[in-house]
């Protein structure tokens, strides 16, 4: 079975010749719940290489399962948002179909962060249509539908190949183990058609890895000092949030280890920074980890000056001597 990918182990884009074999048309399947309708996709178009996304363990397992069973060699299934995988891993107009299907609609306000249909969102995924591609979104809410209209028809970028603001039938439609239940239970869905158009949109590009960020202190306080000092602590730069939550030392080296959450607008990552003597008496360097496969954004530049500037701050006499970090 092909290793599981998950948006911190692959390639910032997407390596496709190393994922698939050669084919022209792309097909990304946004939240596939138990994986019926992704492995319908890719039996039934088997022109096409399938991707796709969803942040649920467990449905990543069930899917994982039912393709290698099927032994299906053009999809393979990703743990990442799509938020993530639009910003990281799909490049400009790579994507000839998206397909979504009940997305979660997160309605309450503290949770509008994780909802999929929103202006930012749908502005990227549209600059991941190739032209003349293919946007299609079911659901079985109703204010959920009229919201995805009243973005969804805003959007210079697409036009709508329904007469309809939707249909409430798409035929030939494949109907997956969520929607059959939904209409036993008398809940019709609402199916939206749209394709990218012409018109020329503002440059939506890849965002990829930083170099890898570290600094040099001078710090007359051991690691073990450090650690016993240490407070969870948080902080915002502009929209990235960084929580420095624990410590943990090594006397018998000196080294100390930050755990960190980075919040950024299109990915979130957790993980280790390290403190480590270096040659020079008192003299150390902070940097990251690879734990968690760690990758260097901006948001991880920002977490290691913010570890390197609380240990500053713990003596009058400890300073930062070198700093690589992005500003």
């Amino acid at each position: 079975m092909p290793r599981k990918l998950n948006y911190l182990n692959v390639s910032w884009p997407l390596d496709f010749t190393s994922l698939f074999p050669e084919r022209d048309l792309l097909l990304v399947e946004i939240g596939f719940g138990n994986g019926d309708y992704l492995v319908n996709l890719a039996r039934t178009r088997p022109d096409a290489n399938v991707i796709g996304l969803e942040i649920s363990s467990q449905a990543m397992d069930k899917a994982e399962r039912k393709i290698s069973q099927l032994g299906l060699r053009n999809v393979r299934p990703i743990h990442s948002t799509a938020e993530t995988a639009l910003a990281h891993l799909l490049p400009p107009e790579s994507v000839s179909e998206f397909h979504i299907n009940f997305p979660d609609p997160w309605f309450k306000k503290k949770h509008s962060r994780r909802r999929l249909i929103k202006r930012e969102t749908v502005d990227l995924l549209i600059s991941r249509l190739a032209s003349g591609g293919t946007l299609l979104l079911a659901t079985d809410i109703l204010a959920y539908a009229e919201l995805t209209h009243e973005i969804l028809s805003d959007c210079v970028g697409l036009s709508s190949a329904l007469e309809t603001p939707w249909a409430r039938d798409l035929p030939g439609r494949f109907h997956s183990k969520y929607e059959a239940k939904a209409t036993r239970e008398g809940r019709r869905a609402y199916f939206f058609l749209y394709k990218r158009n012409a018109t020329p949109l503002a440059h939506r590009g890849i965002i990829k890895e930083l170099e890898m960020p570290h600094l040099f202190l001078y710090s007359p306080l051991d690691a073990e000092t450090l650690v016993q000092r240490f407070e969870t602590n948080r902080s915002r730069h502009g929209d990235i949030h960084i929580a420095l939550l624990r410590a943990y030392a090594d006397p018998r080296r000196d080294t100390a280890v930050f755990e960190v959450v980075i919040q950024e607008p299109t990915i979130d990552q957790h993980t280790m920074i390290s403190l480590s003597p270096r040659d020079k008496p008192e003299e150390y360097i902070v940097k990251m980890t690879s734990l968690g496969h760690a990758r260097p954004t901006y948001g991880m530049h920002r977490a290691v000056a913010a570890v390197g500037d609380w240990v500053a701050a713990q003596d009058e006499g400890a300073k930062i001597t070198e700093s690589k970090l992005r500003k």
